[in-house]
């Protein structure tokens, strides 16, 4: 540390001399720094938003709408990987000669509900209509689940372990919709989607015109088509961040 004794007043202008240089360096370092949180201020809210972040980082609002895509993609694959392994249990448990699960061309209770048939078409539909479609599914599923996990009761041979998979698929679909609705919710404050996001969130909104037709299937028909239209509610979440957030793991 220098003393601020007299000796050192007489070579006052030297000292100051040698203390521009690093005072340059860091102004320039500061103009530096201002310019690259300008140019990632721009990057990151170039969705035409304002951040929603209570914190101070600039990119937190676009984060924070990929986390939440991160988790409901997560959940909807575990969701379609238990409805996959009860769909095989229950092939292996009640139809291992015939093996009929899968073979024939079932009208599933949600066939009403027109969704995009393969990648590409997915990728050209409005963001609105296709986070209406993941809704619509997501409901739809909501009263089917809940009786086939009861109706396991009725199978002897069917363990308990197989009945509580039952019981979680139908929990986690209300859990993904919930998680969904809040992406729509982040997607129009952000401005990626229109006002027309608040009403998907209504259930008459949502069902399909005839939301009672799952009676009449049989539960491995209702099994089939749930693992095929939770494949179709995961697809269409990964297709729809990396339309929205395609720097974040795309």
């Amino acid at each position: 540390m220098v003393s601020k004794g007299p000796s050192y007043e007489a070579s006052g202008i030297s000292l100051n001399r040698k203390a521009s240089a690093p005072s340059v360096q860091r102004q320039e370092l500061l103009r530096a720094l201002q310019d690259a949180s300008k140019h990632q201020i721009s990057r990151l809210t170039s969705v035409g938003a304002a951040p929603i972040c209570t914190n101070a980082h600039a990119g937190c609002h676009i984060h924070s709408l990929s986390n939440l895509f991160d988790r409901v993609i997560q959940h909807s694959t575990r969701m379609h990987g238990i409805s996959n392994d009860l769909h095989s249990e229950f092939e292996q448990y009640f139809l291992p000669s015939r093996n009929q699960i899968g073979r024939v061309s079932r009208n599933c209770h949600t066939s009403t509900i027109l969704t995009p048939n393969g990648k590409e078409n997915a990728q050209r539909m409005a963001r609105e209509e296709l986070m209406e479609v993941i809704l619509k599914l997501l409901v739809a599923w909501r009263d089917p689940l809940w009786h086939f996990h009861h109706s396991m009761a009725h199978y002897d041979d069917f363990n308990n372990f197989s009945s509580n998979k039952a019981l979680e698929m139908s929990d986690m679909v209300h859990e993904l919709r919930k998680g969904v609705e809040k992406v729509a919710e982040k997607m129009q404050v952000l401005g990626v989607t229109s006002n027309t996001v608040n009403s998907l969130t209504s259930p008459k909104a949502l069902l399909p015109s005839e939301s009672t037709e799952w009676r009449l299937m049989k539960d491995y028909d209702l099994l089939y088509c749930f693992r095929r239209d939770s494949n179709k509610v995961q697809n269409y979440l990964k297709i729809l961040k990396c339309r929205i957030v395609p720097d974040h793991g795309c």
